[in-house]
């Protein structure tokens, strides 16, 4: 029903659909570009972490916070003084047609790979709880959920129509995590005293780690964390296609800070509920447990999150989860089909038709839709090579395909780095630049490097080591204003 009515949407141009003609309210946008940036993996994956470890995750937000700052004052008045449809667009009036496309064609590959695994890590947390199994027709029914969903949104309303369902999809699966998180607290048998001083002498509470062994350590949290958000937050079309919807920079510039400030109490609510969940299988006494975890379904390693969802959480409070679980998956799953559209019309298709021939908007809407139509077969291909992937071999193409997003990242900070702070690089060198700082991330992965050295570098330094590299690169092109 919400699809049907968010789809009503009157698309005369390629702006209209992809940016919404640049009339989506400032907060409209804010709680997008925070669905955005969530997932059935962070969804699952937060409360694993304070479970397994404490708060320091935390700091990644604040990371996030610095890296949102820095991308609403130096990149997005940069985007608006273009007019940009995708924030790509910027290194065409830097270095050509040409730069633009190959950084179009990157984000494509990072996000055919990071986005198809993200979506196979939601179906099977869906196949899980709504088939008990994850057996591979039971995943692609789940991804096939996931996907018609998202496509009911994109296809027909364009950005706008996703950034709406995305405020649904945000209240929704924030919704399920109170509800779990009340529930869980009325199931242990402490008071609120009691938790907080057995979390505190479990050392559950810790907010900083000043060592430089990584992690989310303070100082990965000011290098590589910090690039690695300026990139999500501003170079990836992905998230910053909802902050070039706004009216002008000033609200596009709002609607990101305000975003990150609605993100960090969510975070909180995702590790409250870990830290419950360690209380609760940690410390027997207070929850009446006698029984060993093990965190396996099918032979599939599974967070305590789900191991909770399958095993103690009644019938009532599974099915608002799965909502959630699913609202999760939804909100990253349509907005990435709407971003890759975008590049494939805007940087690669377009400019191609309309040297050939004189097309009108409409033409170019509708390749848009057939884009959208493409990416969501693609992906669902990626989701299920990566289930075959995982059951059948032991090689990491998972580590791999979630991860190369952020090994793309490294090649654009340093491409936009020279770009705006400097007046070096060329066409030649962006290209280089790119594959520079993927390649390098990519040596530097311990399926790499450990085979070779005994050697294991944090992926916060390892964003860091790729950026230099690529910066490095672009600093070889000869000066060009």
């Amino acid at each position: 029903m919400t699809s049907v009515i968010l789809s009503q949407t009157n698309i005369k141009s390629t702006r209209d659909y992809f940016v919404g003609g640049n009339t989506v309210p400032m907060f409209a946008a804010a709680i997008s570009v925070l669905a955005t940036s969530q997932s059935a993996a962070t969804f699952l994956g937060g409360p694993e972490y304070s479970y397994g470890k404490d708060l320091t995750f935390i700091g990644f937000y604040l990371s996030a916070f610095l890296a949102v700052i820095f991308v609403a004052k130096v990149l997005i008045p940069r985007f608006y003084a273009i007019n940009a449809v995708t924030v790509y667009e910027l290194l065409e009036k830097r270095y050509g047609e040409s730069a633009k496309k190959q950084a179009g064609v990157m984000f494509l590959i990072g996000r055919l790979f990071a986005s198809g695994a993200r979506l196979y890590i939601g179906a099977l947390a869906i196949s899980m709880i709504l088939f008990l199994d994850i057996t591979a027709s039971h995943v692609a029914i789940s991804i096939a959920i996931l996907m018609l969903g998202a496509l009911a949104y994109a296809y027909y309303g364009g950005v706008k129509s996703v950034i709406f369902s995305d405020i649904i999809q945000a209240v929704t699966y924030i919704g399920a995590g109170i509800a779990v998180l009340v529930y869980l607290y009325m199931a242990i048998d402490a008071d609120f005293s009691t938790m907080v001083s057995t979390l505190n002498a479990d050392n559950k509470l810790k907010l900083l780690d000043f060592s430089l062994g990584g992690g989310f350590s303070v100082w990965a949290l000011l290098g590589g964390w910090l690039l690695l958000n300026i990139a999500a937050y501003g170079l990836d079309q992905d998230m910053t296609q909802r902050a070039l919807a706004c009216k002008d920079a000033e609200e596009a510039q709002r609607s990101l800070i305000f975003s990150i400030l609605l993100t960090v109490p969510v975070a909180i609510l995702f590790l409250l509920i870990g830290l419950l969940l360690y209380l609760y299988y940690q410390h027997p006494e207070m929850s009446g447990l006698g029984t060993e975890v093990v965190q396996k379904f099918d032979g599939e390693k599974i967070t305590i999150f789900m191991y909770y969802i399958l095993h103690e959480m009644p019938e009532g409070m599974r099915g608002l989860v799965t909502v959630g679980a699913i609202a999760a998956a939804l909100s990253s799953s349509n907005s990435v089909l709407g971003a890759m559209s975008s590049v494939a019309v805007e940087d690669l298709y377009k400019p191609w038709k309309l040297k050939r021939e004189n097309v009108d908007e409409m033409h170019f809407v509708k390749a848009g839709r057939n884009a959208v139509l493409f990416f969501a077969v693609a992906l669902s291909l990626m989701a299920m090579l990566s289930y075959y992937w995982q059951k059948e071999t032991e090689l990491p193409l998972l580590s791999f395909a979630l991860g190369v997003m952020a090994f793309a990242y490294t090649g654009l900070l340093g491409v936009y780095a020279a770009a705006i702070f400097t007046k070096r690089g060329n066409a030649t060198t962006v290209l280089l630049s790119l594959i520079g700082g993927f390649t390098t991330v990519l040596l530097l992965q311990p399926y790499i490097l450990g085979t070779v050295f005994d050697l294991k570098l944090g992926f916060a330094w390892q964003i860091l080591l790729g950026t230099v590299v690529a910066f490095g690169v672009m600093m070889t092109g000869k000066n060009r204003t």
